[in-house]
C-alpha cells in the first residue's frame, strides 16, 4: 500500500511539473506576440517582413542556404525607435556583414564560404516596420 501510495504522488508531482512548464511557454510566447515577422526563406533569397513592430526585443536566427560565396543585401526598413541589427554569418561561422537596419539601401556582403549560412536580427526596444532581403549575386 505504501508503495502505491509514493507512486501517486510522483505521478501527481509530474502532471503539477507538467502543467507549471507548458504555462510558462505559453506566457513567453504572449511576449512575443507584437512581433510576428514574415518570412520567405529559399535557396538564394531570404526575405524578412515585420510591420507595425511595438516594443520589441528578441534575437532571432534563420539558417540559410546560400550556393554562392557573397551575398547582396537590400534593407528598407521604417525604425521610430529602438535599435536593429543585421548579422550575416558564412558557412564557417564567419560573419560577412553586419550593419544597422535603420540605414537603408542595398550593400554586399565580405565573400565568405558557400554553403548554410545564419541570418540574425537583434532588436532592442524596436518601434516601426522591419523590411530587408538577402540574395546571392
Amino acid at each position: 500500500m505504501l508503495m502505491r501510495s509514493h507512486h501517486f504522488f510522483g505521478a501527481a508531482a509530474s502532471l503539477v511539473l507538467a502543467a507549471i512548464l507548458i504555462a510558462g511557454c505559453s506566457k513567453d510566447n504572449k511576449s512575443l506576440s507584437p512581433f510576428q515577422p514574415e518570412i520567405s526563406n529559399v535557396q538564394d533569397n531570404f526575405q524578412f517582413q515585420a510591420t507595425g513592430v511595438t516594443n520589441v526585443s528578441t534575437t532571432v536566427e534563420y539558417a540559410w542556404l546560400n550556393t554562392g560565396t557573397s551575398a547582396n543585401i537590400n534593407q528598407a526598413c521604417s525604425i521610430i525607435s529602438g535599435s536593429a541589427l543585421l548579422s550575416i554569418l558564412d558557412a564557417n561561422g564567419t560573419e560577412v556583414y553586419t550593419r544597422s537596419l535603420a540605414d537603408n539601401g542595398t550593400f554586399p556582403s565580405i565573400q565568405g564560404v558557400t554553403g548554410m549560412w545564419t541570418i540574425r536580427v537583434d532588436l532592442y526596444n524596436i518601434h516601426g516596420n522591419l523590411n530587408f532581403r538577402v540574395q546571392k549575386p
